[in-house]
């Protein structure tokens, strides 16, 4: 559907539309906040599209559904003897044919404000399925797909990564099939690093950790990025400060300050070529817990093609990669198929 279809479309709804998402009475205001409700619209639009592909590109080998569940309040929420828990949705997949317990994955999406999309994501999860896992995909807060009150309750650093941990949590309680004591926990750039953080913040919730091109360090990021990077930070409904600030606040937020947390075991991967996450940000994951006397294991390929998603493409050495992350996968967590060697 186009944008011109959606307008005409929307003149009906906008009004109210409009009043739930932005509340203003300016008339300079009101063009943008009639764009940015369009906008969300969008987002909701291409989240039930988006789900759809997911029924329809991997129900040949997995049981899906689409859960709701609760996150911890956002802070400031609560009134005595209420609740605010946000709502979060996830994508469940479970293998087709289980005759016992198996173990399960929990797929933190990246990007930020991004979410469970099939551009990528269905590759690997249809290998991890493939391999017996069990998996779960969360839309933490902040978000799109589910308009603009929830897409604007980011807690990069914080709370997201605790409704991650509510994902594996409501996964290990609601079914009994799977083995809570082999859980791990992967994704790739911001999702790498809402990886790092559940490892590293609940360090017995998981027997092992993917990190995929991670963002590691927020002030050594914001370094190298221009400066409407921060300015996303900065927003109100964001951190909602800069980082001269308040450095302590991106510190808190970035896995390189807990390193010396981690329990389980660990895989990192970097890339030279990779613009988006550049290498200097891995190097310090990967000095942070040489520092903090932790065993773990990392691999930074050379100018590997694809850049930031070198191992998320049907190449032969994204293959090749893939089977670095699930044979590591595979030694902590026992899934019934383990991958062979080359991953066929």
């Amino acid at each position: 559907m186009t944008r011109l279809v959606l307008v005409v479309v929307l003149f009906s709804i906008v009004p109210v539309f409009c009043a739930e998402e932005t509340k203003t009475n300016s008339a300079v205001d009101r063009p943008k906040a009639l764009e940015e409700s369009l906008g969300f619209m969008e987002s909701k639009l291409a989240r039930g599209l988006n789900d759809l592909m997911w029924f329809h590109r991997l129900q040949d080998v997995a049981r899906i559904d689409k859960v709701r569940f609760i996150g911890p309040p956002n802070p400031g929420t609560n009134k005595p003897g209420g609740t605010n828990e946000v709502i979060i949705s996830a994508l469940t997949f479970f293998p087709k044919k289980t005759t016992r317990k198996i173990p399960l994955i929990v797929f933190a999406h990246g990007e930020i404000h991004g979410n469970v999309t099939t551009d990528e994501e269905p590759l690997i999860v249809r290998e991890l399925i493939e391999q017996g896992y069990a998996v779960i995909a969360p839309d933490y807060r902040g978000s799109s797909g589910y308009g603009g009150d929830f897409w604007r309750q980011i807690d990069y650093g914080g709370l997201e990564v605790e409704d991650v941990f509510a994902a594996r949590n409501w996964m290990v309680e609601n079914h009994k099939e799977i083995d809570p004591k082999r859980v791990g926990v992967i994704g790739w750039s911001h999702g790498g690093s809402i990886a790092l953080m559940n490892g590293f913040l609940h360090p017995d919730a998981y027997r092992a950790i993917y990190a995929g091109v991670p963002v590691t360090d927020l002030i050594t990021r914001l370094k190298y990025r221009d400066s409407d990077y921060e300015k996303l930070f900065a927003a109100p409904y964001h951190i909602g400060k800069g980082v001269a600030e308040d450095a302590g606040e991106y510190r808190q937020r970035s896995p390189v300050t807990h390193a010396q947390k981690l329990k389980a075991p660990l895989l990192i991967h970097g890339n030279t070529s990779d613009e988006d996450v550049r290498v200097v940000e891995i190097e310090k994951m990967i000095d942070a817990l040489r520092a903090a006397g932790k065993k773990f294991e990392y691999k930074i390929y050379t100018n590997a093609p694809g850049g930031h998603h070198f191992n998320r493409l049907d190449t032969k050495l994204a293959r090749d990669s893939r089977n670095e992350i699930y044979t590591f996968l595979a030694t902590h967590l026992k899934p019934p198929r383990p991958p062979r060697t080359p991953w066929q």
